[in-house]
């Protein structure tokens, strides 16, 4: 076990410290800051989708960075974050959204997990609650110690 730990602790606390690499390349990045932080605060919101679980700021995929460069010429014509998302969305379908919206088609997706850990929990309290009441009647069916003795004396007689 400590062998075990000597070998994967340090890899963990590398692994902790590594940020990833941004796939943003240089000439994307707008000369307005303020454009340019807009536009990774999108882009950090959108999924590849190639890749799927990254984010278009983190792949390196050619559609990542075609997503990149529409978002940032669809700010320098003066739309806002949310007219730029939503025009990704009309082309791209919500899939394109790392976190989904929450709406009547998205309801069952947002509440099957806290639904299954309600759930989970309720199974838990059921199987606690049915052990103490075994335990529970498992102390008042035991014999009490006059009934042990007297037990006893007649199986020895016996």
């Amino acid at each position: 076990m400590v062998r075990f730990l000597t070998m994967v602790l340090p890899a963990l606390v590398v692994f902790a410290f590594v940020s990833p690499a941004l796939a943003v390349e240089p000439d994307e990045v707008l000369k307005d800051p303020a454009l340019e932080d807009r536009a990774r605060v999108i882009s950090k919101d959108l999924r590849c989708l190639v890749c799927q679980n990254q984010s278009i700021d983190d792949s390196d995929a050619p559609l990542a960075k075609d997503l990149r460069v529409l978002v940032r010429e669809r700010l320098k014509t003066g739309e806002t974050n949310q007219q730029v998302i939503d025009f990704v969305v009309s082309k791209y379908g919500e899939f394109v959204l790392l976190k989904p919206r929450f709406g009547p088609h998205t309801l069952v997706l947002w509440l099957s997990a806290p639904i299954i850990l309600l759930l989970g929990m309720f199974v838990m309290y059921r199987a606690y609650a049915r052990r103490r009441a075994d335990a529970n009647r498992d102390k008042k069916t035991s014999l009490t110690a006059q009934e042990k003795r007297a037990l006893n004396k007649l199986l020895k007689e016996s």
